[in-house]
């Protein structure tokens, strides 16, 4: 009896081995075909060292020293002069996506000199594009999280094609640390039309495409960031002209901000009203003070490899130095300033005798 049940038991097994074994064949799925690795990250959180194996990348090709010659240069309000006031020091246009943020939200009583552009440049050679950010102080939020970015506008309609994002550096050292390049594959940041309030603006999903990501990607040695070695207030920035698919004329603005510089905001005035983002100018006494949109500052666009037509969107505005009308004498008083050199106020000496003004 006893080995009855033992060969019964035995065949009813067999037999629950054999089911199983058919439903796990069948429910089984084929792996998919190859497709482009998604890269994906929380910008709000870089990984933790502690807890991640950090990927040994051996880079290859560096960038090397900034040239001599830069390809533009535009400067940008120090509202460090008015933060005891709440208030930037001009520079802050919602509708034409130009922002002088640099401030907490509501109260605007905690200002940041870190986010606080005062300079940008951009020089290029034959492999990098490489754009300076010069901030009011970078000392005080060394260690901080924060982020500089560079925006490129390289078939010149207006609508940001690359952004390239980079976390607080702290070595002089080139590193590929904390530095990711976006795409806007869809072509819909700037919306119907570029830097300007799209009243019927859908939204949109910004720079949607992350194509390096701190050495990650087709090509590990793709963008690179450092702080000068001549200014600690300044941040260099270097992204392979390959990358950007070697473009001989693009358009460029700098950007600073903690967490609502974020890639999928693009453009921001598309993505919220006046009333949401504010005004950092109590002499729009409807928005003021910043609300949605704030801890945020940008440059206006410097135009390289090509002689703009003045009617870009964002592109840095340029004109004569302001002049008294009795004297003729450069006068500086709605700039803050006395003349520098080349007879500009806060404006950067371009050729011709003119002033670029943020």
């Amino acid at each position: 009896m006893k080995q009855n049940s033992s060969k019964y038991l035995a065949a009813v097994i067999a037999i629950f081995a054999a089911m199983l074994a058919c439903n796990t064949s069948g429910n089984a799925t084929e792996p998919p075909p190859d497709q482009p690795t998604e890269l994906t990250t929380v910008i709000d959180n870089p990984p933790d060292s502690s807890t991640e194996v950090p990927i040994q990348i051996q880079h290859q090709v560096f960038p090397v020293n900034l040239p001599q010659s830069q390809s533009g240069r535009a400067s940008d309000q120090d509202s460090s002069v008015t933060a005891v006031q709440k208030k930037s020091n001009g520079g802050d246009k919602f509708t034409f996506e130009q922002f002088e943020r640099p401030f907490s939200s509501n109260a605007m009583d905690v200002y940041f000199p870190n986010l606080d552009i005062i300079d940008t440049r951009v020089f290029q050679d034959e492999s990098w594009i490489y754009g300076t950010i010069k901030v009011v102080d970078r000392s005080i939020a060394a260690a901080a999280l924060y982020r500089f970015g560079m925006q490129l506008d390289v078939q010149l309609d207006g609508k940001g094609d690359w952004l390239v994002l980079v976390l607080n550096p702290s070595s002089t050292d080139w590193t590929t640390d904390g530095v990711q390049v976006y795409f806007d594959a869809n072509s819909d940041v700037g919306d119907l039309t570029p830097m300007l309030r799209d009243e019927s603006a859908v939204g949109g999903d910004g720079f949607e495409q992350l194509v390096f990501d701190r050495g990650k990607g087709d090509d590990a040695d793709a963008a690179w960031v450092r702080v000068s070695s001549e200014d600690p207030n300044t941040v260099e920035i270097a992204v392979k002209r390959s990358l950007l698919g070697n473009p001989a004329a693009f358009l460029a603005n700098m950007w600073t901000g903690h967490g609502t510089l974020d890639p999928a905001l693009f453009d921001y005035s598309d993505h919220f009203t006046h009333e949401q983002a504010g005004a950092a100018d109590p002499g729009y006494p409807i928005f003021y003070p910043i609300k949605a949109l704030y801890e945020l500052d940008n440059s206006c666009r410097i135009a390289v490899g090509f002689q703009p037509k003045g009617n870009e969107p964002g592109l840095c505005t340029t004109g004569l130095a302001p002049s008294d009308p009795e004297s003729g004498e450069p006068v500086c008083s709605a700039y803050g300033e006395a003349p520098g050199a080349g007879g500009c106020c806060d404006g950067v000496p371009i050729s011709g005798g003119l002033c670029r003004y943020p």
